[in-house]
């Protein structure tokens, strides 16, 4: 039978450290008792605790990201409903074209089957209603974006067409003035056929737009659904529309639909900078998402993706809505981004949202003017900060409130530890170091131990990355080591700063017996652990105040909510009672909101970071395989190190520190044998490894006596060596880093080549050319060269900016790019063209070279300009590898990647 523990209260709370007074009093009564020890808290309730937690976490993530609306036929929906059943239908002829990037046939197609679903719209609307359909056809344009994934290149375009519907009220001729704008892409990448990115999208606002063209009658403004071509090349579309549409100067507010993987819940990712947008959508949405922290992750580059918001936001100075189905990213931009993987309902969650707030947002008279929310002071501290709940409620405030709220909360937490640590004296302040030192301990043991497991993958698994089709591999893999090392690193602490307090302890009472001084000992520290959960927590708040981390209010509720249940249960301001342990209660209390609110979103980001690992190279072969390893496990081990931190410190004073170890070994053991037996395979038909398949023309050493190189390349951006892949494939593929092939707006610097029958299926016709016109030079050197892709309408330039100053680019005398400063990435910069069949081919390049430059080298290539042209042709080598891929591979399209035959030319530096 457990026996009672003495009764006490806590030396070290930050409202109650009295230890340094007279305890004489107390010391006398507790004589009769010394003998009396504390029993340790039972391990089966730290065991429950666990996997309360655990389950718990799973089902928040489950219900919040997971749960899925009825998808509703057109009866159940009613014509002023929206019906998914009814959208599939749209997805599904799209999907059907197959692949349909710029410039193919499959996308004229699509462009026609969208067109006549938008006249059988006008056909169908409300009488009162007026439903416009533009077939726009844009002019060639030039696209610099400052910031993002583009900066330090030049986008360029020709040749591309969208289809627009404008709906608003017959007889409001004033709402035409203010437009909201919705918008998605039609277009696809050359190797995925589009269900999710962006199918979907396309069919939601189809769908809207037919229940809209029925409510239309009573609105003040305008709604512009924008169907663009264009943004897998750059967001092309996007800027060819506000920049020369008539229409555009009318919009007040911008939503763009995008995907990022298939299906799920559709999330708000970005909004703003006006809050109007969000605080709207928050009070109308039925089935509200989203999280700022996306917004920060996306805006500090770690995700490195664009999506058109961006140019309405930068081009356009629009405020708005950025949404996107995160579902399955691992399917982003391969052949398994198909409709049989679209789940259920999503088209269902983002449609009913988006019709709630058109509907609320089409009956406004207070829309904000996209020219008034250009960035400035107030509008920095007016901005939202914003994130669901279960996908159920949406909390908005802004960053003015946020200021105040935090400075509060940062200001009472300091007051209290100064107060506190005044009246404990120098034992308290020991102690607070001491306990901060175990934190730290917890951090640097549990980063070791799950970043170790992450060097030591590439070594012993076909794949460095093996859970991309099992992601929950990850748990024993990653979090099962990050757990061991948190809990070992705490205890460590834990030990020295038991040894601390014991000799306090004893100092202060040496007439109690050492049974009873060492369990005092124990149950102060544990409480110290606890309290340096919350300095943890402030530490982390302080820094995002500092910074106006938006994201911040995480550390507000894991610090608010904690401390309040300390507080509440807890703390005792009475110097006349000693230490109990930690009630269970006050755990559950203090964990129950912030779990709510943020377990589901780190288990999601985990998934996100795991889908990435897919395309995780840029530049293939450059990065040490165990990199992407290296940012999952960290990850891990730091949500475990912030979210256990509360928990782990009731852990040392119990049974359950043995079965603890155990459980985290077992389970890090059978995923480890899981691995590197070949069990689970990383890849799998439906989450396939990223690969390109390229017929390489290589003119760059191209001379009079010299035939053009020509090869098969096979590279990745997955990362991992491909030999089982050419295993499978044969046709004499040799591998490795001998060679580094520079496609322009990238590099592989681990790749497979194959020389064998590649010499058909491409002319020499098809040759890009570079001829230098004129070269003047002189003070102020100027080259003219002209540029002809051939049959080519997508191409990448690259310009040696250290030895160019400046450059213009004309078709046909008009100016595409005209003289200004440019920007550069490593010494280049960058131009990519894309454009319909009809797009021109011919250019003419002006270069002004550096002035008076004092280099005495040039770059070590020794080029001047750098070209690269795609076709989407398969030659007869290529189609054979292709077909010999294997199953668990999937060709990967990007805006930087080439198709599947591409010329490579260049230009010397001394031509």
């Amino acid at each position: 039978m457990r026996r009672r523990p003495i009764s006490s209260s806590s030396t070290s709370n930050p409202s109650s450290s009295h230890e340094a007074g007279d305890m004489s009093g107390v010391d006398k009564g507790l004589q009769a008792k010394d003998s009396i020890g504390i029993t340790k808290r039972s391990g089966y309730v730290i065991l429950a605790l666990f996997v309360l937690i655990i389950n718990g976490s799973w089902a928040v993530h489950r219900y919040q990201f997971e749960s899925m609306p009825v998808p509703l036929t057109a009866d159940q929906a009613g014509k002023r409903g929206f019906s998914e059943k009814e959208a599939i239908k749209h997805v599904k002829a799209l999907t059907e074209l197959g692949p349909h990037p710029v410039g193919s046939d499959a996308l004229d197609l699509a462009l026609q089957y969208v067109l006549a679903a938008s006249e059988n719209i006008k056909k169908m609307a409300h009488w009162e209603v007026d439903v416009q359909v533009d077939f726009f056809h844009a002019q060639s344009g030039a696209n610099r974006l400052v910031s993002g994934l583009f900066k330090g290149k030049t986008l360029v375009y020709s040749d591309l067409k969208h289809i627009i519907l404008r709906i608003l009220p017959k007889y409001a001729s004033e709402a035409g003035e203010n437009a909201i704008l919705v918008s998605s892409h039609i277009d696809t990448v050359f190797s995925a056929e589009g269900a999710g990115d962006c199918s979907s999208c396309v069919a939601v606002m189809l769908e809207l737009a037919r229940g809209i063209s029925h409510w239309a009658h009573g609105f003040k403004n305008a709604v512009i659904f924008l169907f663009n071509t264009g943004e897998e090349d750059g967001l092309n579309g996007a800027h060819s529309f506000i920049t020369q549409h008539p229409w555009s100067s009318t919009i007040c507010m911008a939503i763009d639909l995008e995907a990022m993987g298939i299906g799920g819940k559709s999330a708000i990712f970005q909004a703003g900078p006006h809050p109007w947008a969000i605080e709207n959508f928050a009070m109308v949405a039925k089935y509200p998402s989203g999280q700022i922290i996306a917004q920060d992750l996306f805006a500090s580059g770690v995700i490195k993706s664009a999506t058109d918001f961006q140019v309405y936001k930068e081009v356009a100075g629009l405020s708005g809505l950025d949404f996107a189905y995160t579902d399955n990213s691992a399917v982003y931009h391969t052949k398994n981004d198909k409709l049989k993987l679209l789940k259920p309902g999503s088209l269902q969650h983002l449609g009913e949202n988006m019709l709630a707030f058109l509907l609320q947002a089409g009956a406004s008279s207070h829309l904000p003017k996209g020219e008034a929310v250009e960035a400035n002071e107030k509008t920095i501290h007016d901005t939202a900060i914003f994130f669901d709940i279960l996908g159920t409620y949406m909390i908005v405030f802004r960053q003015r409130f946020a200021n105040m709220l935090y400075n509060s909360v940062i200001m009472q937490s300091l007051l209290i530890w100064t107060t506190s640590l005044l009246m404990g004296g120098y034992s308290a302040a020991i102690s607070l170091v001491l306990s901060c030192s175990a934190i730290i301990l917890m951090w640097i043991l549990s980063l070791s131990f799950s970043t170790a497991v992450a060097f030591v993958l590439p070594l012993i698994s076909s794949s460095p990355v093996p859970y991309v089709s099992s992601p929950w591999l990850v748990i024993g893999l990653f979090a099962a080591p990050a757990l061991l090392g948190a809990f070992t690193g705490q205890h460590l602490g834990y030990l020295i700063l038991q040894r601390y307090l014991l000799n306090v302890v004893c100092k202060r009472k040496p007439n109690l017996s050492p049974v009873t001084q060492v369990d005092l000992a124990k149950l102060d520290a544990e409480r110290w652990l606890f309290k340096a959960g919350l300095v943890q927590w402030l530490v982390l708040l302080i820094i995002g105040n500092y910074y106006k981390i938006k994201s911040s209010y995480l550390a507000l509720v894991w610090l608010v909510s904690p401390a309040f249940a300390y507080g509440l249960l807890e703390a005792t301001l009475s110097p006349a009672r000693l230490p109990k342990p930690l009630k269970t209660l006050t755990l559950l209390m203090g964990l129950s909101l912030p779990f709510l609110i943020s377990a589901g979103m780190f288990i999601r980001l985990a998934g996100s970071i795991i889908g990435i690992a897919v395309r995780f190279e840029r530049n293939p072969g450059s990065a040490p395989e165990w990199l992407g390893n290296i940012m999952l496990a960290i990850y891990i081990a730091v949500i475990i190190c912030l979210a256990l931190v509360y928990l782990l410190s009731y852990v040392h004073f119990s049974g359950a520190k043995l079965p603890i170890i155990i459980a985290t070994c077992i389970l890090f053991g059978f995923s480890f044998a899981a691995v590197l037996s070949g069990i689970v395979p990383p890849f799998t038909e439906d989450t396939a490894r990223a690969i390109n398949v390229v017929h390489v023309v290589d003119t760059t050493e191209y001379g009079e006596n010299q035939e053009p190189s020509s090869y098969i390349s096979l590279f990745s951006t997955t990362p991992g060596k491909l030999t089982k892949e050419v295993e499978h494939i044969g046709e004499g593929f040799i591998c490795g880093r001998d060679k580094v092939f520079d496609f322009v707006t990238f590099s592989v610097h681990y790749g497979c080549w194959t020389q064998n029958d590649a010499g058909s299926g491409w002319s020499k016709s098809d040759i890009p050319t570079l001829h230098v016109e004129s070269d003047i030079k002189g003070t102020d050197r100027i080259t003219q060269v002209s540029i002809d892709t051939k049959v080519s309408t997508r191409w990448s330039l690259a310009i040696n900016t250290e030895e160019i100053e400046d450059f213009k680019v004309k078709e046909n005398s008009e100016e595409l790019v005209p003289f200004d400063e440019k920007s550069s990435i490593d010494g280049w910069h960058i131009i990519q063209f894309s454009g319909g069949r009809n797009a021109p081919t011919r250019f003419d390049l002006t270069l002004f070279w550096v002035k008076n430059s004092t280099r005495l080298t040039h770059k070590e290539d020794g080029r001047l300009l750098k070209l690269r042209t795609d076709l989407d042709r398969l030659t007869p080598k290529a189609e054979k590898v292709l077909m010999k891929l294997p199953p668990w591979c999937s060709l990967f399209g990007k805006s930087t990647s080439p198709h599947t035959l591409a010329f490579l030319s260049s230009l010397p530096v001394n031509f």
